[in-house]
């Protein structure tokens, strides 16, 4: 969202973020604003962690608190969170307009939590910003008026563009890290139906175990506090050849990820940003809401299964990294920005 937050800036349009704290560590919260340069949140609900229904009751709370004060005209949620969840159905409620930023994607596996509430938030919304022309496919199938549907390209170009630069020229986390550009592989795995289920948990850190005995490239692995937290419950061992680290900021981690040789996920964002980066992408699930990535040709499913991993790594190690962005120019934030200005209250 930070891109879609400078173009208000840049136009001098009455704004303000609210943050309800579902990320509320320093390295997943806090440190984002202050590399961005983005101005602190008005509000910060705090809300934590907890189930879901928790979650989102407070977010709900909240959210209802903070527009009947302020009284906006619309609400921008972005993603697929517990947040845009929440923020969408307390501004409907309150008849206030909500417009959805990555409207469209869809995984068709309602067993994951994110794809219920991208479901809701894009039948909620009165703008609707498909990042590509999948997307808005997607969301006229179901129906929904294309007068309200905007193919507007992804905001992550627009902010790996504007903030890669911010990040050589600030930080060297490969120096601190003490790799070399194409010299290792990086890995994240945060999600739940991967890292709260022991069998899959232990594929992943199976298989690179596996990478790093073939390719001799070592692995650095970004540990979400959940994964930290289930490998001690679950007495999972760290894998030879895999170095954990402390969650990263956003700058230090852009930095890693245009660098590496190979990425390995299970998250969404990263297959985007990959892509974009050039980067060939393993991601360790049965599907996916950004198929663009594998049309391409720069991302492949492989699941968990410490074998089918290793061979996707393997088959993209070897792949050319001539594929077209398929996310648009990096001026998605003032498509939006443009729907906005002068739209009838």
């Amino acid at each position: 969202m930070s891109p879609v937050i400078r173009e208000c800036e840049s136009r001098s349009l009455p704004y303000s973020v609210t943050h309800t704290g579902q990320h509320y560590s320093y390295n997943m919260d806090q440190v984002f604003f202050e590399e961005l340069r983005l101005p602190k949140p008005r509000h910060n609900l705090r809300v934590g962690s907890g189930t879901h229904a928790e979650e989102t009751g407070r977010i709900m709370i909240g959210v209802e608190r903070i527009l009947s004060e302020e009284k906006p005209d619309v609400v921008l949620v972005e993603g697929d969170t517990n947040t845009v969840l929440a923020a969408a159905l307390a501004s409907v409620k309150l008849h206030v307009k909500v417009g959805h930023v990555e409207a469209g994607l869809r995984s068709r596996d309602m067993s994951m939590p994110e794809e219920i509430n991208r479901i809701v938030a894009d039948h909620v919304s009165c703008y609707l910003y498909a990042p590509t022309e999948s997307a808005r496919r997607n969301l006229l199938d179901e129906g929904i008026d294309e007068k309200k549907v905007f193919v507007t390209g992804n905001t992550v170009v627009d902010s790996v563009r504007q903030n890669l630069n911010i990040a050589e020229r600030e930080t060297d986390i490969l120096d601190e890290l003490n790799i070399n550009r194409e010299g290792y592989v990086l890995a994240t795995a945060h999600r739940a139906e991967n890292v709260d289920v022991m069998e899959r948990l232990r594929g992943i850190l199976d298989s690179l175990e596996l990478i790093y005995r073939e390719f001799g490239l070592p692995i650095i692995y970004p540990v979400h506090p959940r994964t930290t937290k289930r490998m001690q419950e679950l007495g999972l061992n760290v894998p030879d050849g895999t170095r954990l680290i402390e969650p990263l900021g956003y700058l230090q981690f852009l930095q890693l990820e245009r660098n590496a040789k190979i990425v390995m996920t299970d998250s969404g964002g990263v297959q985007e940003e990959t892509c974009v980066l050039g980067v060939p992408c393993v991601t360790m699930r049965e599907n996916t809401e950004r198929p663009e990535t594998l049309e391409v040709g720069s991302n492949i499913l492989v699941g968990t299964c410490p074998q089918r991993i290793f061979e996707g790594v393997r088959k993209m190690l070897a792949a050319r990294r001539n594929w077209k962005n398929p996310f648009g120019d990096g001026n998605a934030a003032g498509r939006i920005v443009d729907t906005l200005e002068g739209a009838p209250t």
